[in-house]
């Protein structure tokens, strides 16, 4: 980004030029190599994306969407506290089934069925048709199936009736129950009396489990494929409105994500296109560079195709957050290449004379430098990203750090061919279009000026004079600069910033984290009713707790009874938790001993006497893991209460594991809703992990390729800026913290040093008199090209705003919110926060036609 100084100019704590001189001298080799036999720059960049393109038949076999696998921490303690479960306490869905029991979700069809016109879902009308709807689902082939039970399929409500036999509506009923009957995950939105007594019930939830054991497995799916397919034809109710869900659902759903945004690619490269041709349009029917917007655009593509080719060769899974990748990897394509033609048309007005090695060598040497500046923040901030518990980002920053890559590789060799031919077509006088010769016409002062554009080479026969300034340009230095440097115009800015910082700042203590869910399927899905459904009507009653003593210890020593009393009523204690919905099997033994029935003050009493209590209660049997003359592990129950949103389910989680970690005796606590509760753990600890060690990287990547220490500062600055800014305002915007969002607080990294360095670098080398004149040179020659790269990028994502899917709304949102603060920076905050620091930072060795040369080749307008 600066001139090269002589070979007496040293590095200083001001000039720590060392690797950009020799970097210079690399570029410009490469220019000259390129420019000499451009051919195989062209043809060797297309053979190798066609080849690595093959990759992409290995698509089918990387397609890696699931939910559990990708959006879920990879060494979360659920993952191993349900593999201890699944091994200690072995399910039998054949016989002894039981839903609380259960390590996993299960397989199963759950349908809500809530009272229309506000009445009660008990009341005769609805009733009946419950039990219609009860019976369709039986009628097709649910017995065969279904989880089963004491002999019979399990019930999907405790209040249906077992077998065939109708029912009439129920009634003195008591909410919510008992251990053995509990109805506050059947029941929604009861109204309850004196006694607890329910009065009426707005909804009924009716869950039907299948077998998951050996064969039966496979049967079940094909069973609920065809459930999920007929099951609309079967909701013609009056009385009841009904929604539905399957423990396929959410997974089908997602995987239908990646297809809906397909469309949006064709949209996204036609407007890229079209921005590009217009930025780059000139009424001249030779030098319109029309088909060097094009050949831009086609480079991004390229390296997507390579890229994407080579991680799938590689073996690397293919998450649904990877179709984001191509849609930023578009704009920031074409942002290199606007500072490639910008970099070229400077070089071809200072010599005009010179060959085409000469002029393509200094394009090199001006412009790579700034693009290999902006890659490499940007390739550092995807690779950090990889360091995560998440495969969804792993995926993710490794699809799209290497496509930068192959962006950079592109740009800087099939890109640069194609200038070289497209100036030979300019030497050889030949039409931008047809490549036809364009003859001179004597009369064409005569002619009009569509006439001369198209076919004579320009309106006003200029060819041969100097390219005017751009109109932004002048726009940025004679208006914008000084209106921006006005005293009480600097004074605003300050307090807007104040706003803009506190905004943030309270934003970031409002952050929600964590991914609901929902948000995996499509708007339009019949998943999304069927949550509303949930939230509304059964959030009061939340997870059905294990509580595991995962080793073996003297349940017949009643101080160590004592002690697992004790512990569990500190969990009971907890405010999400219902103290008289827990279920022992150790106090109901307790209590039985205490009565006199039994004895248990020694280990073989303890022992001889078990099958006491599994008479009483048979599903005892199944929380007791036991040999000969030892109890290996045990679990009991206990009903939590109130979690109804992501801050609830984080502290319900946080409070049990602090509460099972301070007892004496192992606890461990599980529900398979703890493997999506884990992301709470970890996801701010990840995100700041990544978004310092990144912001770390950027500076000494800015001090190593950016010739000013302040510069380099400010670039920090803007960064630390930008990150907050974003966090804060993505929560305004209703977007969680998780996953998803942390890849874009990654990508903010790398996009706020393309809106601060060059702005910040033109400041502290001007020669102007003062710092106000410094800010106006430097917006009056960079404002136009940050504006036009933000406008390019988001011009890459803005279609994904009409996806129907969060995943990619949430992608657009940080993206506008990252080029809209990152541009804020740029062009108002960053510029006037420099005037108030007048000489400080300034290079001792400026030359001003030399800076004037330097900041000019980042222009990326196309004039």
């Amino acid at each position: 980004m600066a001139g090269p100084q002589g070979s007496a100019q040293g590095c200083s704590c001001r000039n720590t030029d060392c690797l950009e001189r020799p970097l210079r001298r690399l570029f410009r080799g490469l220019g000259s190599s390129v420019a000499a036999c451009p051919w195989p720059f062209v043809l060797v960049p297309l053979l190798l994306s066609g080849g690595l393109g093959a990759g992409f038949l290995r698509l089918p076999q990387r397609r890696a969407d699931d939910i559990e696998g990708q959006f879920t921490p990879t060494t979360g303690p659920a993952k191993a506290e349900r593999d201890f479960v699944r091994r200690r306490f072995p399910a039998d869905d054949s016989l002894r089934f039981s839903a609380e029991q259960l390590p996993t979700e299960g397989a199963y069809a759950a349908l809500i069925a809530a009272a229309a016109a506000g009445s009660s879902v008990l009341a005769p009308p609805a009733w009946r048709e419950v039990l219609q709807l009860h019976a369709a689902v039986r009628a097709r082939g649910y017995e065969r199936l279904c989880a089963r039970s004491g002999g019979g399929c399990a019930s999907p409500n405790p209040l249906l009736p077992p077998g065939h036999r109708p029912a009439p509506a129920p009634h003195n009923l008591t909410f919510p129950g008992t251990p053995g009957a509990f109805l506050g995950a059947a029941l929604g939105g009861v109204r309850v009396g004196a006694g607890g007594r329910l009065l009426s019930a707005r909804a009924l939830k009716l869950v039907y489990h299948l077998r998951e054991d050996g064969p039966a497995a496979a049967e079940s799916r094909r069973w609920l494929e065809g459930f999920l397919r007929d099951v609309p034809a079967m909701l013609s109710f009056s009385s009841i409105q009904v929604t539905y869900f399957t423990s396929l659902s959410r997974q089908q759903e997602f995987e239908g994500n990646a297809k809906s945004v397909i469309p949006l690619f064709s949209i996204t490269y036609f407007l890229t296109i079209t921005f590009s041709i217009v930025s780059c349009l000139r009424l001249n029917c030779i030098r319109n560079n029309v088909w060097l917007a094009c050949c831009g655009v086609l480079s991004a593509g390229l390296a997507v195709l390579s890229s994407f080719g080579l991680m799938l060769f590689c073996g690397v899974p293919f998450v649904v957050t990877v179709a984001n990748a191509p849609f930023l990897i578009l704009g920031v394509g074409v942002d290199d290449m606007f500072i490639m033609i910008a970099s070229w048309e400077e070089s071809s007005r200072k010599k005009k004379n010179s060959d085409v090695k000469s002029l393509l060598a200094e394009t090199y040497a001006e412009a790579a430098l700034s693009v290999t500046i902006t890659t490499v923040t940007d390739v550092l901030a995807f690779f950090i990203g990889t360091w995560t518990a998440f495969p969804s980002v792993r995926s993710f920053c490794l699809y799209t750090g290497t496509a930068f890559v192959f962006c950079y590789i592109y740009t800087m060799t099939f890109f640069g061919a194609i200038i070289v031919l497209n100036h030979k077509r300019e030497q050889g006088n030949r039409h931008w279009l047809t490549c036809m010769p364009v003859g001179v016409d004597k009369d064409r002062a005569e002619k009009s000026c569509l006439y001369n554009t198209c076919c004579i080479g320009n309106c006003f026969s200029q060819s041969s004079q100097p390219e005017s300034e751009h109109p932004m340009s002048i726009f940025f230095g004679k208006y914008y600069g000084p209106f921006l440097t006005n005293k009480w115009v600097k004074l605003l800015v300050v307090l807007l910033y104040g706003a803009y910082l506190g905004g943030s700042i309270y934003g970031c203590t409002q952050i929600r984290e964590g991914i609901d869910l929902r948000n995996l399927v499509s708007d339009d899905s019949y998943v999304v009713p069927y949550y509303d459904d949930d939230d509304k009507y059964f959030s009061a009653y939340g997870p059905r707790v294990m509580v595991v003593i995962p080793e073996s210890v003297d349940y017949w020593n009643e101080t160590v009874r004592l002690v697992i009393e004790n512990c569990t009523q500190n969990l009971e204690d907890i405010s999400y938790v219902d103290k008289n919905l827990s279920k022992s099997w150790l106090r109901v033994y307790t209590e039985c001993a205490n009565s006199g029935l039994i004895s248990i003050s020694n280990k073989s009493l303890f022992m001889s006497n078990l099958p006491i209590l599994f008479q009483i209660v048979p599903s005892f049997q199944w929380d007791i893991n036991k040999t000969q003359d030892k109890i290996e592990a045990s679990r009991f129950f206990i009903q939590t209460v109130n979690v109804t949103s992501a801050v609830d389910e984080k502290n319900l989680l946080n409070q049990l594991r602090e509460t099972a970690e301070q007892c004496s005796i192992p606890l461990m606590v599980y529900h398979p809703a703890f493997i999506y509760y884990d992301q709470y753990l970890v996801i701010v600890q990840n995100t700041i992990q990544n978004v310092v060690t990144a912001a770390g990287a950027m500076l000494i990547v800015s001090l190593l390729l950016i010739p000013n220490p302040l510069c380099c500062l400010w670039v920090t600055f803007a960064i630390a800026s930008v990150i907050v800014g974003v966090a804060g305002f993505m929560t305004f915007w209703n977007v969680n913290l998780d996953s998803i969002s942390m890849i874009n607080l990654v990508i903010c990294i790398g996009f706020s040093v393309d809106f601060s360095a060059h702005i910040s670098y033109a400041f502290v080398t001007s020669r102007e008199s003062s710092a106000n004149e410094r800010a106006i040179k430097a917006l009056s020659l960079l404002g136009y090209p940050v504006l036009q790269g933000a406008v390019s990028t988001i011009l890459g994502v803005v279609v994904l705003a009409a996806a129907k899917t969060y995943i990619f709304r949430t992608f657009f949102k940080i993206m506008f919110l990252v080029i809209l603060f990152g541009a804020l920076h740029g062009l108002i905050f960053i510029p006037v926060f420099l005037t108030f620091f007048g000489n400080f930072g300034r290079s001792p060795h400026n030359n001003k036609s030399k800076k004037i040369e330097l900041i000019s080749i980042n222009d990326k307008a196309c004039l």
